[in-house]
């Protein structure tokens, strides 16, 4: 097992950060990665758990141990038991490396209460065996002294040639010439990258948006007085303008995340901030300063900028005060900012060399499909394959969301079936950019030209130019119509319409793939240390024995084309030849028909859920079991018992899962909850591109 620990150069690096980002980085790599803070260091105001710990719990799903308190380990500092302090962190740190390939240990931050920080570092650092990476960030400081505060830490700890520093993480750059010419300043000027021993591991750019809190943290850190929740929740605050001028030479001010302070008797301005609202501005709020409370009326005519999400607050702070404390709010991450931290974690993953520190580590046993890495690998292969795919529901808000943000960051060419002026109103309402390439078809000017097709493919069933246009009057039939012909790679349907009503048309004019009888699907459950395929668990009711081994193949094969290993386990209620009866019948003789089928498959069956997927259970109810305790693909016997576990572990184990995705058909086609979120329907459209991605 390898540890890293991540010691900072100074105070207001963004250490908690740069830990979000390395756990990504780690696990994209497919290292089983653990997490670890041995000493808790709150920030004035935290009542709550340690931030760095709890954000990588909300993020990752990695529990470590608690931190040691801060005045415990003052105390003991201050009693000269250093050497007894280290033994009590050794001891948390093996449990938290227990099982796992890499562990990031944060260190402490220097501050002015807590100047002793380095020298535990240190220590910390050595009692654990581990290799140090620095973390450093420019401050108003040039690049000479950035230089010397990072050679000057690195010699702290030995220096890279007779210690384990590897390098730097340099976390907030900001830089007109941009980061290849920061970084490549940076080794020219500095001896320490002048040989492989040392590092610049990272190149962190400045982002606004990585510390915009929302305006719910600014209302609490102020202790303001909220008049109008609103959309605080949600909205982020970007930028302060402090509301002095008039309103004429306000307006150009009033931009999307601007937080407007003005006193409360500024009339002018708080109607001007409400018209901007009820326009479509979504500011991140309107802050009433000087202890003047806004005239009842005013409030009641800007209702409607109240109703459409304004957060409104007031604070008893004079202008200058208010904007004073404004300025010193804390930027760290709230614990319950679950979105900033992934959003900041996937951002710091991006800027870091984690092929290098992979390779440090040493290559595993065997890849490790943790659920940040299955999300990751998804959207960058996603991104690689560069496919068209229709959405039917093409005017439906969260669909609308989904191909937005799809086509901005290049997960698939979307293509909506509906009206634009449809489409536009949807967007205006719900505060959606759609990006440059976004294609918005209007069925009403399409349909005709896929009659005369339809007919040519359904002629053996008799469908007539009537019918068909009848039946194309469905939009879900018309993608179909446009997957059948290659004009689109694949179809995403199902946030409004049924699975049958998905299914059925690519049924009739898309068929099962060669070698296929039959269409199933399969769940990607992404489980907190891994991610499982749970099949079928949306499709068929009742299969065969036939069919049952059918899905065991498909499924396996699901599992091989997004990158996890397939062991299969064909379930029952039974393990091996302990039970008899029909059901358990059928499983045995569909596990027999699928090794036919490929008898290269690791594959078992049948096999009690707990048997399949713990390994102490495995041993002892099949021993020679190449699957028992190890399976990563899990058969259930039919609908009622895979739609009733799958939802299941998803409930009670909090569990993100990730479909269905329908296989067996000739060309894809997948269905979506109709309680899908927009994340769901953003990484089904991904799931779609990868297999069209993977057709023969």
């Amino acid at each position: 097992m390898h540890t890293f620990f991540i010691a900072p150069t100074g105070f207001g690096v963004g250490l908690t950060s740069i830990s979000l980002g390395l756990v990504g980085a780690l696990e994209r790599a497919g290292l089983k990665v653990g997490f670890f803070k041995p000493i808790a260091q709150p920030h004035q105001g935290d009542m709550g758990p340690e931030r760095s710990s709890e954000l990588i719990a909300r993020t990752h799903g990695l529990h470590s141990p608690k931190p040691l308190a801060l005045a415990h380990v003052e105390r003991m500092l201050g009693d000269g038991q250093l050497d007894e302090l280290l033994e009590e962190i050794i001891s948390l740190y093996q449990e938290a490396s227990a099982g796992k390939d890499v562990i990031i240990v944060e260190g402490m931050v220097p501050t002015r209460q807590a100047s002793y920080a380095a020298r535990v570092n240190f220590h910390l650092a050595k009692s654990m065996d581990a290799e140090v990476i620095l973390v450093s960030a420019p401050e108003q400081e040039n690049l000479t002294e950035l230089i010397d505060r990072v050679e000057i830490q690195a010699q702290l700890f030995g220096g890279p040639k007779d210690s384990k520093v590897l390098g730097v993480i340099l976390n907030k750059v900001r830089s007109e010439d941009g980061i290849e010419a920061f970084a490549s300043r940076l080794k020219e000027l500095s001896s320490l990258f002048k040989s492989d021993d040392f590092r610049l591991l990272g190149c962190i750019p400045w982002q606004d948006e990585l510390n915009a809190p929302r305006t719910r943290d600014i209302a609490d850190l102020l202790g303001a007085r909220v008049l109008n929740a609103g959309d605080y929740e949600q909205r982020r605050m970007l930028k302060i303008v402090l509301c002095a001028r008039a309103v004429a030479n306000t307006v150009q001010l009033l931009k999307p995340g601007t937080l407007v302070v003005t006193p409360g008797d500024r009339d002018d301005i708080i109607l001007a901030a409400s018209l901007a609202a009820m326009n479509g501005m979504p500011l991140a709020g309107l802050l009433l300063c000087s202890d003047f409370a806004p005239d009842p009326r005013i409030m009641e005519l800007c209702r409607g900028a109240l109703q459409s999400g304004l957060p409104v607050m007031t604070v008893s702070t004079g202008s200058y005060d208010t904007a004073t404390n404004l300025n010193r709010l804390n930027k760290e991450i709230p614990v319950d900012d679950k979105e900033r931290a992934e959003t900041v974690a996937d951002f710091v993953a991006g800027h870091i060399d984690h092929e290098w520190l992979f390779t440090r580590c040493g290559t595993p046993r065997e890849l490790h499909m943790s659920p940040p890495a299955f999300r990751y690998q998804l959207v960058q292969r996603a991104k690689a394959a560069n496919k068209r795919i229709v959405l039917p529901e093409g005017s439906e808000p969260r669909t609308v969301q989904a191909a937005a943000i799809c086509q901005a960051r290049g997960i698939a060419r979307c293509v909506l079936l509906a009206k634009p002026e449809d489409v536009h109103a949807v967007a205006h309402a719900h505060g959606i950019v759609l990006p440059e390439g976004l294609e918005i078809l209007d069925p009403d000017l399409i349909r005709e030209r896929y009659v005369e097709p339809m007919v040519e493919l359904r002629k053996g069933k008799g469908l007539n130019a009537p019918m068909a246009a009848a039946q194309l009057e469905d939009t879900v039939v018309l993608g179909t119509m446009m997957l059948a012909l290659d004009e689109v790679d694949g179809l995403v349907s199902g946030a409004i319409n049924t699975t049958a009503n998905t299914i059925r048309p690519a049924l009739q004019l898309i068929k099962t793939a060669p070698g296929y009888q039959l269409v199933s699907s399969v769940f990607f459950m992404l489980l907190p240390d891994q991610v499982l395929v749970y099949g079928d668990c949306a499709v068929n009711p009742d299969p065969t024995a036939a069919e049952l081994a059918e899905i065991a193949v498909q499924s396996a094969a699901s599992a091989s084309a997004f990158g996890i290993t397939p062991r299969v386990a064909m379930l029952s209620y039974s393990t091996g030849d302990s039970g008899t009866g029909e059901e358990v019948e059928k499983v045995r003789e569909a596990t027999r028909l699928a090794r036919a089928i490929d008898p290269q498959l690791l594959l078992d069956g049948p096999l009690q859920y707990d048997a399949a997927a713990i390994e102490s259970v495995g041993r002892q109810k099949a021993p020679n079991s190449p699957v028992a305790g190890r399976a990563t693909v899990f058969i259930f016997p039919d609908l009622n018992t895979g739609n009733t576990t799958y939802k299941a572990v998803q409930r009670s184990a909090d569990c993100v899962s990730v479909g269905p995705m329908l296989q067996g058909l000739r060309k894809p086609v997948n269905d979506l909850s109709r309680g899908a979120l927009v994340d769901d329907i953003v990484y089904t459209i991904a799931l779609t591109v990868i297999q069209a991605a993977n057709l023969p």
